[in-house]
């Protein structure tokens, strides 16, 4: 990778930093300076936090969860957000409220959440009726992804909020400690040098030297970024940690690995935009098998809804909702993508349970056996490369630095 060396860039773009993101420093995770920032103005808004468990009316009665084993994400959001609300962000920030509730995990990611929702005494309330009419913001801080039905909510009811699934330490002093007016400008740059793209060819090497490669029209549509600011009055969900860049694709056609959650590798195959068919590499062909059989029983499970690409310098955090928000990754996600403004809704999967939005992350630490090789952007009869060996290419890093 040809890093720009700018003096005008930022330290977190110097080539050492690039190719040693744990070296980054980042100020120590402040949530007044998160929500000010995130969600001005914040002045006499009602703000409360949701949780999520198998059996919540049991583990949030009198937060009986805090004196069990495990709930790591619960626990975050207790310590790290409902009790610094309480104890003085909302007095810094002008707001009221800072209640949690408990709703009962989806079990997958981007699935609607059911209606029941339990306070904190035990009570047995309403999502519709209790929580979204009667809060500005909310943040749901779960164990899956809620972003895409908390949007579709948000928009109903006409609150703001943000989703910070997965959320553990490294998250909260790393890519939640940083300033979001910086990713916001860092996405709007690159942006910018991807919007209305005609396609984007993808190469992964694998380790016996075969090059698979997909391609995904995006028929010169402008690129979205989530950013991480939601600000004024406007509905909105932001997704923290923030930083990318993401298109839905209106086509997609050849061949991308996958690496299941059991470390089985696969290929899949892929025709007019939808995956059709996974082929064992090596693992357990059970889980190719079960794989397919998911596909041919709804094929919407397939259909790939987003593209997107990272815009931060960030160290590995192991889950996904940061790691994908790294400067060199790219994902593509299955599913449902309505909060993203497709086209693919809950109510085309034939089961309700099959109606995620699951990212497929292309990430050094995630997917070791193969290489991102090389991505291309077709625009306006020009191609540029835009990844190379996961390393922001010389036209991205151009883009950020100038």
């Amino acid at each position: 990778m040809a890093a720009n060396t700018l003096a005008s860039a930022p330290d977190y773009l110097s080539p050492e930093i690039l190719l040693h993101p744990e070296k980054r420093q980042f100020p120590e995770f402040d949530i007044v300076r998160l929500l000010h920032t995130v969600f001005e103005p914040t002045q006499g808004c009602k703000v409360c936090i949701l949780i999520d468990f198998d059996e919540p009316e049991a583990h949030i009665k009198n937060f009986h969860f805090l004196s069990e084993s495990g709930f790591p994400v619960q626990k975050n959001a207790h310590r790290h957000f409902y009790t610094a609300l309480k104890d003085y962000a909302m007095d810094k920030l002008g707001m009221s409220g800072g209640e949690m509730f408990a709703y009962r995990c989806t079990k997958g990611s981007n699935l609607d959440l059911a209606d029941e929702v339990w306070d904190t005494d035990g009570k047995l309330l309403s999502l519709d009726q209790d929580i979204y009419p009667n809060y500005d913001l909310i943040l749901c801080i779960s164990t899956f992804s809620a972003t895409a039905p908390l949007t579709a909510k948000a928009k109903a009811y006409g609150f703001r909020g943000a989703t910070l699934h997965g959320l553990n330490d490294i998250i909260l002093n790393s890519g939640l400690a940083v300033d979001y007016r910086e990713v916001s400008r860092d996405a709007e740059k690159m942006r910018l040098a991807l919007t209305k793209a005609d396609s984007i060819e993808i190469d992964f090497t694998l380790e016996d030297g075969r090059v698979l490669t997909a391609t995904l029209e995006l028929g010169q549509q402008e690129a979205q970024k989530s950013h991480g600011l939601c600000l004024g009055e406007k509905p909105d969900i932001a997704n923290l940690p923030a930083g990318e860049v993401y298109f839905v694709p209106t086509n997609a056609n050849g061949q991308f690995p996958m690496k299941y959650e059991d470390g089985t590798l696969g290929v899949l195959d892929v025709k007019d935009r939808n995956i059709y068919r996974s082929t064992l590499i090596a693992g357990n062909q059970a889980t190719i098998d079960t794989h397919n059989q998911r596909l041919a029983e709804d094929p919407m499970t397939g259909t790939l809804g987003e593209l997107g690409f990272g815009t931060q310098v960030l160290p590995v955090s192991y889950a996904d909702i940061q790691d994908e928000k790294v400067l060199g990754t790219c994902h593509l996600a299955t599913g449902r993508d309505d909060h993203l403004g497709g086209d693919i809704l809950p109510d085309m999967f034939k089961k309700h349970e099959n109606a995620t939005h699951d990212d497929i992350l292309f990430a050094p630490h995630k997917t070791p056996n193969f290489n991102l090789s090389q991505v291309r952007m077709n625009r306006g009869g020009k191609q540029e490369i835009i990844i190379e060996n996961f390393r922001p290419s010389k036209y991205i890093m151009d883009a950020l630095t100038r």
